[in-house]
C-alpha cells in the first residue's frame, strides 16, 4: 500500500510541474550545464571571431565557465527567435544572441519579457550615443552595444591627384562638391565614382542619418516619408550621381567588391567594415585615404558623420542569464585591453569611447599613408546623429525602393514620396 501510495504521490507531482506551462520545461537546466553559456551569431571572421576572443579573455579568471559560440546565419537566428518567441517558448535558445540595430526594437517591442535587462551590467555613457536608442526600451537598456557602422568615404588619392585634387580637398564636403569632384576625376581618369545596387538604399539610409532623420518619425513607428527633408534631399542627390554618370550599376556583394578592387571606381561610401576588402587588394597599398562622409546639400542639420549596419549583444530570459550579462560587461561592455585586441585581430571598431585612446586605435596604418584611419573613424563615430531605426526599416525600404525607380524615370518626387507614404502607412502597423 505504501509503495501505492508513493507512486501516487511521484505521479501527482509530475502532473503538477507538467501543468505549470511549456516555460518551466523549456528552461530547466541541469546542475551540469549551470555554468554553460551559449552564444548565437554570424560572420565567423567578425563577429564569431571578436566573440571567441571574449571568450578567452574571460576564461582567464571565471575557468570554470563553459562558453559555446554557435554560428548561425543571420537571416536564421531572426528566423528561430520568432519562431520561439512568439510561440512562447525558450526551448533551444541560447543564452546571448547577436541582434542588428536596424532589427532590435522589433524584438524589444514584440518579445519584451524575453530579453534580459542588462541595465547595471555595463555603463551606458561609456559607448557612443546613437547606439543607446536602439538597443534600449523604456529607459532600459536591452543590448550592450557592440560594433560601429561608422562611415567614411574612402578614396583613390592617385585617380584624385590626375584630376587635380588632393585628399585635403575632400574634408568636410556636401554631396553637390562631390559631383563636381566627380566629374573632374571621370575626365581625367575615366573612372566612375562609386558602385550602386539599385535595389539596396543603403546609400539612401546613409544619407538621411546624416541629418539625424529616418524613414519613421522619432516615436519609431509613424511613416515619415513625404514631408521629410533630408529624404527628399537625397533622392535628389542620388538622381544627380546618376545623371551625371558617375554611379557603376552592381548587382551583388562580389560585383561591389570587384567595383574598387579592379580599379573600376575612385570612390567607396559605405561603413568602415569594408575596410579588411579594400586593403585585400595589396597592390593598392598607398593609393587609398578616408575623409568625412559627405554630407546633404541644403539641409541645416546634416553633418559629415553616418552610420550604415551594425549589431549589439542580447541576453536572453533563460537560465543563466546572470552569468551571461557578467560576461558580457566584463568583456565588451568594460575592457579597454580586450576592445585593443579586436580591433588588431579582427578590425572590429567597437563603440566602447574608452577604448580610443588604446594603442591599436591610434596606430597609422600603412596602406592609408600612414593615416591613423581608425582614430578617424572612433573620432566620426560620436559624430553620427542618433535616431530612432524603429520595426520597419527593411519593409519601408522595399516600398522605397520601388518609388525610388520611378522617380529616376521621371516620376514626381514629391508624389513619389507621397505615394510611398501611402503605402508605408497601408501596409507598415
Amino acid at each position: 500500500m505504501k509503495k501505492v501510495l508513493a507512486l501516487f504521490l511521484v505521479s501527482l507531482l509530475l502532473l503538477t510541474a507538467c501543468s505549470s506551462g511549456a516555460k518551466t520545461e523549456d528552461n530547466s537546466k541541469t546542475a551540469e550545464d549551470s555554468n554553460k553559456i551559449t552564444v548565437w551569431a554570424w560572420d565567423p571572421n567578425f563577429n564569431i571571431k571578436a566573440m571567441n576572443i571574449a571568450k578567452d579573455t574571460y576564461a582567464q579568471e571565471n575557468k570554470d565557465v563553459e562558453i559555446e559560440v554557435i554560428e548561425n546565419a543571420q537571416d536564421d537566428i531572426i528566423q528561430k527567435l520568432n519562431t520561439s518567441l512568439s510561440s512562447g517558448t525558450t526551448k533551444g535558445l541560447p543564452n546571448i544572441v547577436l541582434i542588428e540595430d536596424y532589427r532590435a526594437q522589433g524584438f524589444l517591442q514584440a518579445y519584451p519579457d524575453m530579453f534580459h535587462e542588462l541595465t547595471g551590467s555595463f555603463n551606458a555613457e561609456d559607448f557612443a550615443d546613437y547606439k543607446i536608442a536602439p538597443t534600449s526600451l523604456d529607459g532600459k537598456n536591452y543590448g550592450l552595444p557592440f560594433d560601429t557602422g561608422v562611415t567614411g568615404l574612402y578614396v583613390r588619392t592617385d585617380y584624385l591627384e590626375q584630376a587635380g585634387y588632393s585628399v585635403e580637398d575632400l574634408q568636410n564636403i556636401d554631396w553637390d562638391k562631390y559631383i563636381e569632384i566627380g566629374k573632374k576625376v571621370k575626365e581625367a581618369t575615366g573612372k566612375q565614382m562609386l558602385t550602386q545596387d539599385p535595389n539596396d538604399l543603403g546609400l539612401i539610409r546613409m544619407m538621411i542619418q546624416t541629418a539625424g532623420s529616418w524613414y519613421l518619425e522619432e516615436d519609431g513607428v509613424t511613416p515619415n516619408l513625404a514631408d521629410n527633408e533630408a529624404l527628399k534631399a537625397a533622392f535628389e542627390t542620388y538622381k544627380k550621381l546618376l545623371d551625371a554618370d558617375l554611379v557603376k550599376p552592381v548587382s551583388d556583394w562580389s560585383q561591389f567588391l570587384a567595383g574598387f578592387n579592379s580599379g573600376d571606381v575612385a570612390t567607396v561610401p559605405t561603413g568602415n567594415w569594408i575596410t579588411p576588402s579594400i586593403k585585400a587588394e595589396e597592390s593598392q597599398s598607398g593609393k587609398w585615404a578616408v575623409v568625412p562622409f559627405p554630407k546633404l546639400p541644403g539641409v541645416a542639420d546634416s553633418v559629415n558623420a553616418s552610420n550604415l549596419g551594425g549589431s549589439s549583444w542580447y541576453v536572453l530570459n533563460v537560465p543563466g542569464k546572470e552569468k551571461a550579462a557578467e560576461f558580457l560587461g566584463k568583456t565588451f561592455g568594460s575592457n579597454v585591453e580586450f576592445y585593443q585586441t579586436i580591433n588588431t585581430e579582427v578590425g572590429a571598431i567597437g563603440t566602447y569611447k574608452p577604448a580610443t585612446e588604446g594603442e591599436a586605435y591610434q596606430a597609422a596604418d600603412e596602406f592609408f599613408s600612414g593615416q591613423k584611419v581608425i582614430a578617424d573613424f572612433a573620432k566620426w563615430t560620436t559624430e553620427i546623429p542618433q535616431v530612432n531605426f524603429g520595426l520597419h526599416t527593411y519593409a519601408i525600404e522595399d516600398i522605397l525602393a520601388v518609388e525610388a525607380q520611378n522617380f529616376i524615370k521621371g516620376k514626381d518626387l514629391d508624389k513619389a514620396l507621397k505615394d510611398a507614404q501611402g503605402q508605408a502607412e497601408t501596409q507598415v502597423k
